[in-house]
């Protein structure tokens, strides 16, 4: 599943900078291929607010939404918005939802 999800980003967005990470074995559950950390670098994205550019995301991986993959956490920038960040991608948050409960 990863592999078809760079490939399909790849050609879609001709990134400058792709990251697809498998984080399915952070979430509950026995899935293996459900949740994955996206970060793409695109000059497609100059102008389109974050929202248009989860919209492009998600309609482009609309069949994996509706199969396997239960969560997409996306990180989408333009060049020259990821010079500003200094290239960093943030850490996922802890999953506090499936099979796995937060201590109180």
């Amino acid at each position: 599943m990863q592999e078809l999800l760079e490939e399909k980003l790849q050609q879609a967005f001709a990134p400058s900078f792709l990251e697809v990470r498998n984080e399915s074995h952070m979430h509950g559950g026995t899935a293996t291929d459900s949740h994955f950390r996206i970060t793409v670098v695109s000059s497609r994205f100059a102008g389109a607010s974050r929202v248009a550019r989860h919209r492009q995301v998600y309609q482009l991986l609309a069949s994996e939404l509706a199969g396997p993959v239960h969560a997409l956490a996306l990180h989408l920038h333009e060049p020259g918005e990821w010079s500003e960040r200094e290239a960093a991608i943030p850490d996922s948050p802890a999953c506090r939802g499936g099979g796995k409960r937060a201590e109180a």
